[in-house]
């Protein structure tokens, strides 16, 4: 057992990373000293493979629960599902001793952990992320929310999990795509605060979906720290974890929902990241061509389509959540493994950062 404690005081829990993990969710979730009926909210594809063995495991802790199934994607995660899935709980007689097990990737996880952060004012939940990109970084730090028309997250509210259980072997189940695109956060981790990490990533084998827990484990022990030291975004230490997701934001926004998964978007936004690092904070070309040689590794995009308008994605950009007071802030990197903020970057450099992206 991999076990990574968060510590926020009275918000405090544990991630707990090993494989088979899921068959005892019930016990673990006792131990947690949680309590009353679980609203288990999982999607269309990963309920077939998982939903079941998760509601045996409850049901073999005493655990009283239902469930409640959404249409998987991106579209799902909007203020009309989580209104349906708070009306489901009422009809299933849940109350505020109930608590909430999210079951799924991130969608899944951010959906589930905004209803979990509204519903009687507040329940208590649990996430067992089920994907690359939530085990290693949407499921730990307690930001949840939902989509709009207008950009991603733009409605929602920090609410910490009670406890985490990651079980590797979720992932085998995933499609090719699907998996790949979590490296684009590992990736990312390593950028920003693990050079040597990328020793690792270089050696594994993108199609081998047999992930090392000590690997998962290691990516959220760099989530887990940060977001101890800045839970908020107030000091300005979690927003590093931004790094590739400014540009990587707006571009996944400008398109309709689900044509670009969020690690391909974040992929794009990594390489303008890696463009403007190079000339505001003086990233030498070779760290930055490493970077994007893992991301080639990873069969992960990096020339964005014609299609996709630079007005279009400027025009996001300015709703982004992370700007504040006309300042538009990007996390640079100096070097491999040292990351720092920039709010002085000039309209028309992000206008080229993008364009530059097209070749």
């Amino acid at each position: 057992m991999n076990t990574v404690h968060v510590n926020l005081a009275q918000r405090s829990y544990n991630i707990l990373v090993a494989p088979d993990l899921l068959d005892e969710a019930g016990t673990r979730i006792l131990e947690a000293s949680l309590t009353g009926k679980a609203a288990v909210i999982t999607d269309s594809n990963v309920a077939p493979h998982y939903l079941n063995r998760l509601l045996a495991s409850l049901k073999s802790a005493n655990i009283t629960y239902s469930s409640h199934v959404f249409p998987a994607g991106e579209a799902s995660k909007s203020l009309v599902a989580a209104e349906s899935l708070c009306r489901e709980l009422i009809q299933s007689g849940h109350n505020r001793s109930s608590f909430i097990v999210a079951l799924g990737g991130g969608v899944t996880g951010d959906l589930a952990g905004f209803v979990a952060s509204i519903f009687y004012r507040g329940i208590p939940f649990v996430q067992i992320p089920t994907t690359i990109v939530a085990q290693v970084d949407s499921a730990v730090g307690g930001k949840t929310g939902v989509n709009t028309p207008e950009g991603k997250n733009l409605i929602g509210a920090f609410h910490q999990p009670q406890l985490v259980i990651v079980d590797p072997q979720t992932l085998l189940t995933l499609p090719p795509r699907e998996f790949r695109e979590g490296f684009a956060e590992v990736i990312k981790h390593a950028a920003i605060k693990d050079a040597a990490m990328l020793d690792h990533l270089e050696s594994l084998d993108p199609d081998n979906q047999a992930i090392p827990p000590e690997l998962i484990a290691r990516n959220v022990a760099i989530k887990a720290r940060i977001v101890e030291e800045d839970e908020k975004e107030t000091s300005g230490t979690r927003a590093l974890l931004n790094f590739g997701h400014t540009i990587g934001h707006a571009i996944e926004a400008s398109v309709p929902y689900g044509s670009l998964l969020h690690g391909e978007a974040i992929s794009l936004g990594t390489r303008a990241a890696l463009l403007l690092s190079q000339k505001h904070a003086q990233l030498p070309s070779s760290d930055a061509q490493r970077l994007l040689n893992l991301l080639k590794q990873y069969k992960l995009p990096l020339t964005l389509a014609a299609d996709i308008l630079t007005d279009t994605i400027i025009e996001k950009l300015s709703r982004d959540k992370k700007f504040t007071n006309q300042k538009r802030t990007f996390v640079l990197l100096e070097k491999l493994g040292n990351a720092v903020t920039c709010d002085t970057i000039p309209p028309e450099d992000i206008a080229t950062t993008i364009e530059t992206l097209r070749s």
